[in-house]
């Protein structure tokens, strides 16, 4: 993983069932040139980058004959062309492309309309993280079909340690066929088509380009690359043509794009279709229904009562005295409370075994390398990363806590992050814990600024912008650390040299974390609470997911989230609401409970009905307030001072919302 980029010119699109009228298509100078887009995917460090670039020639109506084929040997090249195609697989992460590539016979190598050609470039940087061997993509088969391919597999298809991922689908795809059992590579060889996709949740960015009469290429991309328009400070300009955003967040699902020449034309042409998923489990995932929403009174007074139960047990285990016997009525609530912790536990073992990570260097098994970090407020969903991780990692290698500050010591989320190491350090004494402070004054960020802009791009609000910020500041891990417990002992400058981090994306949304989901709790009742948690969950992918993937990759650092397994969210869903949330109870309580409550214990499985990181063994983590990044680390009040004037005149503008002004200069 590390990002891909795909662009298609010499071809005309017919775009309306998917983005409305489709704008006359004239020749224009592009925005982005291939090297602007290599040269974004390569500052993100890859261990590789490659690029392929195939013809595809209108179908002649004719052969030639050998005076004609006489007269143009010798001055032409071969051209070689791409029938594409890629088949939806069993695996539902991230993003891919496939072409399926041959070298047409001489008549049609020779054919004067070669000028009329459309081009297909495919662009892979692999910032490897499996397999024993090296690899570079794009990836070619025997049937010289090409994939380009963003992720990693988590399930679907299995992968041996010595396998890459991006090698296994590969083959996966080669051997897939249709109900009559012929292969694809074979029955597409004359379809000329093109999949692409982003996975359901948008886990990995992927940013599209519809053609329009300013541009007429076609674009896919993980990240926007600094544009002409861009160095000329013009970032509204850079950021839309004509009125329209140039890059959009591609919605997750699957694409095909059929080639081919009209009859009687010549010219290529091609509409684009989006599929729907054939995994009926996915489907509903993506549907986000829940069977129960709204309980009856007397369900509201039996989760109470349990509520009341584990309180009680939680302050008799945290004083060392015997917890209380569990009785039937606490039976659901570790069914519920194991069912969750089983399926986390499970997401995060699969992305921390260690024999899923490269290790082409056997150095690399040395006792101080650290193969994951993890970003780390000492919150709630971070603590229950961490104690997860610990419980799937070999003890001998270090875990990277990275915190980042605007406020130094004086930040919520690095009071709570010094806690938290503490309270880690009691319960895995043997891990060796590196709490990475990252200070930074956004006063001084004027370039790093500019450059975060690009990368969240399409998103332009002040409260994305400080949510990349602090985001880029954190997965670069360039910090200090203290050289033992003592916080007043010698610090030292310390860089993590981690490339995978697990972040805690997805639990608020489906646990109901955030403040609004208060609100339409009480203005709403639990139906309001409900289609706002849904609203979340089926727009992660635009809001949240692709500004963050991009923020953090640009460190060439790969993002995972755990708390957005398909397992994982299945298992929430079939939890009923009012177990998973209760908000007529305090801030800090009520919000995320099934969660919350797990965390109190200070012991690992002291009682029996403790919830899923009371489990885990965290006390001190289940009593903190759920605090955003931009908050937590304290960007969004210095934000908030420089770009408004103060706070209250920033609450009052309501600044999250508020569109990035650039032409008054940079924030």
């Amino acid at each position: 993983m590390c990002g891909i980029a795909l662009i298609i010119s010499g071809v005309r699109f017919q775009l309306s069932s998917l983005i409305g009228d489709s704008t006359p298509q004239t020749e224009q100078k592009p925005v982005f040139s291939i090297d602007d887009l290599k040269a974004a995917l390569r500052r993100r460090g890859p261990d590789s980058l490659g690029a392929k670039k195939l013809l595809l020639q209108p179908r002649i109506s004719r052969p030639f004959d050998d005076r004609e084929i006489a007269s143009l040997v010798g001055k032409q090249e071969a051209i070689e062309t791409d029938d594409c195609y890629l088949q939806q697989c069993g695996d539902k992460s991230r993003n891919f492309g496939l072409a399926n590539g041959r070298t047409v016979n001489l008549q049609s190598e020779l054919t004067e309309k070669h000028k009329a050609a459309a081009e297909f470039h495919f662009i892979g940087a692999t910032l490897q993280l499996r397999g024993t061997s090296p690899i570079v993509q794009p990836l070619v088969d025997s049937s010289r079909n090409i994939l380009v391919y963003n992720g990693e597999i988590f399930g679907g298809i299995c992968t041996r340690s010595e396998e890459n991922d991006t090698e296994i689908l590969l083959q996966a795809l080669e051997s897939c066929g249709d109900a009559s059992g012929k292969k694809f590579s074979v029955i597409e060889e004359s379809s000329r088509t093109l999949w692409f996709g982003r996975d359901a949740f948008g886990r990995r960015s992927l940013l599209v380009h519809w053609p329009t009469a300013d541009d007429s290429r076609f674009l896919l991309s993980s990240v926007s690359p600094v544009s002409p328009l861009e160095q000329s400070s013009d970032l509204e300009v850079e950021n839309r043509i004509n009125g329209r955003k140039f890059w959009e967040e591609l919605p997750s699902g699957i694409y095909s794009m059929n080639v081919d020449a009209p009859s009687g034309d010549g010219f290529l042409v091609s509409d684009v279709r989006k599929h729907e998923w054939a995994d009926s489990m996915l489907q509903e995932l993506i549907n986000w229904e829940r069977a129960c929403v709204e309980p009856r009174p007397e369900d509201l007074h039996t989760s109470r009562c349990k509520t009341l139960t584990v309180q009680q047990g939680e302050q008799l285990a945290y004083s060392s005295m015997p917890p209380p016997e569990s009785g039937p009525t606490q039976a659901p609530l570790l069914v519920a409370a194991e069912t969750v912790l089983i399926a986390l536990r499970e997401s995060v073992r699969r992305r921390s075994s260690l024999h899923t990570i490269f290790q082409a260097d056997t150095r690399g098994l040395e006792k101080e390398h650290v193969p994951m970090a993890i970003l780390f407020s000492g919150g709630l969903d971070s603590m229950i990363l961490a104690a997860l991780l610990n419980e799937c990692l070999d003890p001998r290698y270090e875990i990277d806590l990275l915190n980042v500050s605007f406020d130094g010591q004086s930040a919520p989320d690095r009071i709570s992050a010094k806690a938290g190491v503490k309270e880690l350090r009691n319960i895995a004494p043997s891990r060796k814990w590196q709490l990475v402070r990252i200070d930074s004054d956004l006063s001084t960020l004027t370039h790093e600024t500019k450059h975060v802009m690009s990368l969240i791009s399409p998103a332009n609000t002040y409260m994305d912008l400080n949510i990349g910020i602090a985001l880029w500041l954190a997965a670069a891990g360039d910090g200090w650390v203290c050289e033992g417990d003592d916080e007043d002992y010698l610090h030292v400058r310390y860089r993590s040299k981690a490339r995978i981090l697990l972040v805690g994306s997805g639990a608020d949304e489906q646990c109901a974390g955030y403040g609004r989901h208060r609100t339409k709790y009480k203005n709403g009742s639990w139906r309001g609470l409900h289609e706002e948690m849904k609203l979340d969950m089926q727009r992660i992918w635009k809001r949240n997911l692709g500004r963050d993937d991009r923020c953090i990759a640009d460190n060439g650092k790969e993002a995972r989230f755990p708390f957005l397994d398909e397992e994982v969210i299945k298992v929430l869903l079939d939890i009923p609401l009012w177990e998973v949330t209760d908000l007529d109870q305090p801030s800090g309580t009520g919000d995320k409970k099934i969660l919350r409550e797990a965390s109190a214990i200070s012991f690992i499985w002291l009682t029996c009905f403790f919830r899923v990181a009371q489990l885990l063994g965290l006390y001190e983590a289940a009593t903190l307030p759920k605090r955003a990044i931009q908050f937590g680390s304290r960007i969004a009040r210095e934000s908030n001072r420089k770009n408004f004037g103060s706070n209250r005149a920033a609450n009052q503008a309501s600044a999250g919302s508020v569109v990035i002004n650039t032409k008054s200069g940079l924030p």
